[in-house]
């Protein structure tokens, strides 16, 4: 490395405050998990604030149901093309950078990602993946006591695959679930429910015009800005760069942070204003795309809701007939994709307000933000109890939510624990009402794919 760029990527860092310059709250889906649980740096196997239970003493957990994401992954192999490509772009430029130390300071930075990564899981990932698993084992104790039957499923994706395995190892030897490796299945019905929605797959996966706003917002006045001004920094016409290649650029430096726990020279090139809108365009794509911009989104989920719920009846019957519960333990583990459209068929997150190209600076305070509620080793877990000494029949079976380790409150009550019952009478339309192939058909009726959505 020239000395005079070894000392522009040295003065880079050393200007750059800790925690990636103050961005790493605006990483998206690409954010650590300790960005939701900050207690986890100094501690990772701390159960956090408020960690006791709100449960009366009498109540005892009979099923733990956990849909959780990967854990902290390398770039796809699209990611890395494209940094190539900035990379290049720079390198090419470089010889005559003097005057532009930004410009320098990348050009020399290692490009160090492979295509061949391929969106795998990073170490980093596995070690998310075993803490969650100790730290869920402390929470309940009861349910992952030794001989326990644990049902590990998961998504066919490799990353998924090593997430369920890190998963299994951190609940250690001393856990004997029936034999020293647990099985993990493949159960894409489930965790890639997406892929098998025919509709889905039609009216927005492969359907350019569903991603208009995401598409208005690229081409809108914020990011002209963020383009200008990391145009100017790296000493490019602005015509060289794009929403794409500035995204990539901020997204090298969320994945230096999850996946290193390194500030990288990427940071330099944002402030934590550019980080807003890089994020709103981020949540943008998730919104449209996964969350409540299209019904189909979340109504494909259903087939998991469903399952979620025809396991705890199980459970239920089987205490209420005395008998041991057959799956005191199901954990399955998908993808952000698997997650956020679950959630926005149970209604959380809903803003008042839809995500548009043209309503940025409304939504500053928006409830969906993508990196507050599926960041890497995102979990949504479903308890179920059995109570004593209670008023009424319909007490004796209650239900508690937590996403990411904290208790989600039940729209009906605005309560953290509800009775099986009114949960299951709440949500009760789509427990009977939505149809997995019916809802995912194409329409035969020869309609523009917009105006079906």
């Amino acid at each position: 490395m020239a000395p005079r760029r070894e000392a522009a990527l040295v003065l880079l860092l050393l200007v750059l405050p800790p925690a990636s310059a103050g961005l790493s709250g605006y990483f998206g889906t690409k954010s650590r998990y300790e960005e939701v649980n900050p207690h986890l740096v100094s501690d990772p196997l701390s159960l956090g604030p408020g960690a006791g239970g709100s449960l009366p003493a009498s109540c005892t957990p009979l099923q733990l149901r956990a849909v959780l994401r990967h854990g902290t992954r390398y770039p796809t192999a699209g990611q890395v093309r494209r940094l190539g490509e900035l990379h290049s772009r720079l390198l090419h430029r470089a010889a005559g950078a003097a005057a532009c130390p930004a410009a320098a300071a990348l050009a020399d930075w290692p490009m160090w990602y492979e295509e061949s990564l391929d969106g795998r899981l990073a170490p980093q990932g596995r070690r998310d993946m075993e803490q969650l698993a100790r730290r869920m084992a402390a929470r309940f104790p009861a349910l992952f006591a030794a001989r326990r039957r644990l049902a590990l499923a998961s998504s066919s994706k490799h990353r998924c695959l090593q997430s369920g395995a890190a998963f299994r190892r951190g609940l250690g030897p001393t856990l004997d679930f029936g034999g020293d490796e647990v099985e993990v299945e493949v159960n894409d019905s489930l965790m890639r429910f997406f892929d098998h929605c025919a509709k889905f797959v039609a009216l927005v996966e492969e359907n350019d015009a569903a991603m208009c706003q995401v598409n208005a917002f690229k081409e809108g006045p914020e990011m002209k800005k963020v383009l200008e001004k990391v145009a100017s920094a790296l000493c490019l016409p602005v015509e060289e760069l794009n929403a794409d290649l500035v995204q990539v650029a901020f997204l090298t430096c969320s994945y230096e942070l999850a996946i290193k726990n390194v500030t990288s020279p990427w940071c330099s090139l944002f402030s934590e204003e550019d980080a807003k809108v890089l994020e709103y365009l981020n949540d943008l794509k998730q919104y449209w795309k996964r969350g409540y911009g299209y019904d189909i989104n979340s109504r494909s989920s259903c087939v998991l809701f469903q399952d979620i719920f025809q396991h705890l009846d199980k459970a239920v019957e089987e205490s209420k007939s005395s008998k041991p519960i057959s799956s005191p333990l199901i954990v399955q583990v998908g993808h952000a994709e698997t997650l956020q459209p679950l959630l926005a068929l149970m209604g959380y997150f809903k803003d008042d307000e839809p995500l548009l190209a043209s309503n940025f600076a409304r939504h500053a305070q928006r409830k969906f933000r993508s990196g507050r509620i599926v960041p890497y080793a995102a979990n949504l877990v479903f308890v179920l109890y059995h109570c004593d000494h209670v008023n009424a029949s319909q007490e004796e079976y209650q239900v508690q939510l937590l996403l990411n380790e904290k208790l989600l409150s039940f729209h009906h009550s605005n309560e953290t624990t509800s009775t099986y019952t009114d949960l299951k009478h709440y949500y009760k339309d789509i427990l009977e009402n939505c149809h997995f192939k019916e809802e995912c058909e194409l329409p035969k009726v020869n309609v523009t794919a917009v105006d079906e959505l």
